[in-house]
């Protein structure tokens, strides 16, 4: 059997890196290839990944830095001439919610390929976010649904997918932290921030409700100044939050207090350190939320919605409304040992990928 795994940016990477191994041990009739559609492409946000997870992909497609109408249509064509010059897969794998997904999708539905999507079923409800979109249009076009948390079962089977093509199987990013937590253990990253033994606070945001507005940027600002008064702030930025930041005149404010400590995008070994090692995590991000849950680390999502609820119903995660006044009162739940504890959800065990790949030996 041929499985292509289709990756495009930073979540999708993490996703995958045991598929080639488990499939060596288990199942060596499949032969896996990982193509890379270049979504993201650079150093920190690409390459570093590969190389710690040594998962370096067999294809790139090279995609040029575009719009998404624009990536989506080179995603297509570029696999479509790759698939030509190697040879139909039987079956084509696709990861979370980003345009290389949707991509992948289309190319597979229209091909005639029949397509495997890990973490279907996944619904925040809000179609303010691309991502949504991403993922309702993706599962229409799927034959076998990965399924990482009970809420995507129930959402499928809600819009009537064949009971038989779902399958719980678990999160496959929990099993690249298991996988590599002793390089996870021996980073030096929290000397190479100066962290000292004092707790710090993990910060990542970047979705456009949180910084493509300049009040809400500003309402970030006075919340990190704020805090950065009793710990210090570890902001890894995105780079559209750079510039964000610098368009609304904020940058200097945050790279000049010296309490917050303001990185370029980190390597993985790096960023699961941080989360192993934090007092609290404040965010905006979707893998964030199911990493904290995992290592039982309170975790303050600032949105209305996630799609990932199995993390606030038995998790360490908690939505909180974008006001100041919200998330403080959460952090006094944390510091005063009130801040619920959690539990680790059901198959979220490592063995995500064995069964996805025992699955599609089947299929």
């Amino acid at each position: 059997m041929k499985l292509l795994i289709l990756v495009g940016t930073r979540p999708n990477f993490i996703k995958v890196t045991q598929f080639k191994r488990v499939a060596k041990e288990r199942h060596p009739n499949i032969e896996i290839k990982i193509v890379h559609t270049g979504q993201h492409y650079s150093e920190n946000m690409a390459d570093v990944f590969f190389r710690q997870f040594n998962m370096w992909p067999d294809h790139y497609l090279d995609i040029d830095a575009a719009s998404p109408s624009s990536q989506i249509a080179q995603i297509m064509l570029r696999l479509e001439a790759y698939v030509l010059s190697e040879g139909r897969p039987d079956l084509i794998l696709v990861p979370g919610d980003v345009n290389s997904t949707l991509a992948g999708a289309l190319f597979a539905n229209k091909a005639g390929i029949p397509l495997g999507h890990i973490e279907a079923g996944l619904r925040s409800f809000d179609r303010t976010m691309p991502e949504e979109f991403n993922r309702c249009l993706t599962d229409e076009l799927t034959d076998l649904f990965f399924v990482s948390e009970p809420s995507g079962v129930k959402h499928l089977l809600a819009e009537n997918r064949a009971k038989e093509k779902v399958h719980m199987v678990g999160n496959t990013m929990i099993d690249t932290m298991i996988a590599f937590e002793k390089e996870i253990d021996v980073s030096d990253v929290l000397n190479k921030l100066q962290l000292g033994g004092a707790p710090f606070v993990l910060m990542t945001m970047h979705r456009p409700a949180t910084v493509d507005n300049k009040e809400a940027f500003s309402k970030l600002v006075q919340i990190m100044e704020k805090l950065s008064e009793k710990y210090a702030v570890v902001f890894p930025v995105h780079p559209r939050t750079v510039k964000q930041a610098k368009d609304f005149e904020l940058y200097e404010r945050l790279i000049t207090n010296v309490n917050v400590k303001c990185t370029e995008p980190l390597d993985y070994f790096a960023f699961q350190k941080l989360i192993k090692e934090c007092a609290f995590i404040i965010t905006d991000s979707g893998g964030i939320q199911e990493e904290s849950t995992f290592r039982k680390k309170p975790c303050l999502t600032l949105r209305p919605n996630t799609e990932r609820p199995v993390t606030v119903d038995k998790g360490t995660n908690t939505l909180v409304p974008f006001e100041t006044n919200a998330v403080f009162s959460e952090i006094q739940a944390i510091e005063t040992g009130t801040y619920k504890t959690g539990t680790i959800p059901e198959y979220w065990d490592g063995q995500a990928t064995e069964r996805i790949l025992n699955v599609i030996a089947g299929f």
